[in-house]
């Protein structure tokens, strides 16, 4: 019997609300781990999370089983909710509604793996791939 095969990436981007830099070296671990947390629940395997201040970029491997944009919606929602709660931002923390989702293939998984987990470095050098930034809302909820 003949089986599916599928093998199905993304590499999202959103901001913080107005870009707004809310993201502190103080709560960027905690919330990074409840975005892996998030998408793990949905099925996802994160293989990197990455960013500065002002956004995030996310490269998963995604079941087939839910669509993107419920996907989206439903890990910004409670990673926005604990940053408020949790992370002591009381309210103050908002994610955009617009992100950018692009299709990887699998042969080059490693090298958006590697371009995300080396924000960063990328941000001070002036080294960022435009077209793989979100300077404009590609998609919105």
């Amino acid at each position: 019997m003949r089986h599916n095969k599928l093998s199905l990436f993304v590499h999202l981007i959103w901001s913080t609300w107005d870009r707004v830099p809310l993201i502190h070296e103080s709560i960027e671990r905690p919330l990074h781990r409840m975005l892996q947390q998030q998408a793990e629940t949905h099925g996802c395997k994160v293989l990197a999370i990455g960013g500065v201040a002002d956004h995030v970029h996310l490269l998963l491997e995604f079941p087939p089983t839910i669509d993107l944009s419920t996907l989206v919606k439903n890990i910004k929602g409670p990673s926005s909710l604990f940053a408020n709660t949790e992370l002591g931002l009381e309210g103050s923390f908002k994610w955009q509604a617009a992100y950018a989702a692009f299709s990887v293939s699998r042969w080059d998984v490693t090298k958006v793996q590697f371009y995300i987990e080396r924000q960063k470095e990328h941000h001070a050098a002036g080294t960022v791939k435009k077209e793989l930034e979100l300077d404009e809302p590609f998609a919105s909820e």
